[in-house]
């Protein structure tokens, strides 16, 4: 019997076959991504609506999005929703991850945006309305050029994130690397190969883009820092 388990000629056969997934994996972490900073934006502003019974509904769906696995919520997209009487749409693989994906994740970013709006010093709110701004001019201008900077290093360690969770879309034929490598094995008994060159794959490039999200995050924690000095001598000034 063969004791033999690893082998460079199926690695080096499996790689380029693996690799035929990647495109597929960085276009969806991307497509994804941004899904989920816009929506993000659409769960923050929903939360500022004045109505506490319409605030506390959506706050429960965030919760409830939040708490369900996204490999379930795929599934239901992918699967279930086709079957819902009168209303049920059949959605492609990939329409169907960046949905599942894109909302899951929206809601941890939408939160990352609220923190950032409550972080802006109430001076600057007040300000704007002595400035008589209108609504769209105050956010534009004023609210999320001082909210949105503070959050950036957050909202790239959600996109590592994300990126290393794409691979759950192989389950409803997302053909990534990680769907290629299952396919591999399948086909040949042989998956301990394929799926190392998966998590190299995700090495080479999660781990440069930790490090520098890491460097970001000092450097935009230093200026925010000296901003927030420069706050407190000028309170109630426009920054």
């Amino acid at each position: 019997m063969n004791t033999t388990y690893w082998s460079w000629d199926t690695f080096f056969e499996a790689l380029p076959i693996v690799l035929q997934g990647l495109g597929i994996t960085v276009g969806l972490t991307i497509t994804c991504y941004l899904f989920a900073l816009l929506f993000g934006f659409v769960w923050t502003f929903l939360r500022r609506v004045p109505n506490k019974a319409f605030n506390w509904i959506i706050t429960w769906v965030m919760e409830f999005i939040r708490s369900t696995p996204p490999l379930v919520q795929l599934f239901f997209i992918y699967y279930a929703f086709p079957m819902i009487p009168g209303i049920g749409l059949t959605l492609s693989p990939f329409t169907s991850a960046v949905i599942g994906l894109g909302v899951h994740f929206s809601t941890y970013i939408g939160e990352i945006y609220r923190s950032g709006i409550e972080s802006v010093d109430k001076g600057q709110w007040e300000a704007s309305r002595a400035l008589n701004f209108t609504t769209v001019d105050k956010w534009k201008k004023i609210i999320l050029p001082q909210a949105v900077p503070p959050t950036i290093p957050m909202l790239g360690n959600y996109f590592i994130i994300m990126f290393k969770e794409v691979p759950l879309a192989s389950t409803i034929s997302v053909a990534g690397i990680m769907f290629m490598a299952n396919s591999y094995g399948a086909q040949n008994w042989s998956y301990l190969e394929p799926l190392t060159i998966v998590g190299i794959i995700f090495l080479l490039l999660s781990y440069p883009s930790a490090i520098l999200i890491k460097k970001l995050e000092v450097k935009m924690n230093t200026r925010f820092d000296k901003n927030a000095i420069v706050k407190s001598d000028n309170k109630g000034a426009i920054m």
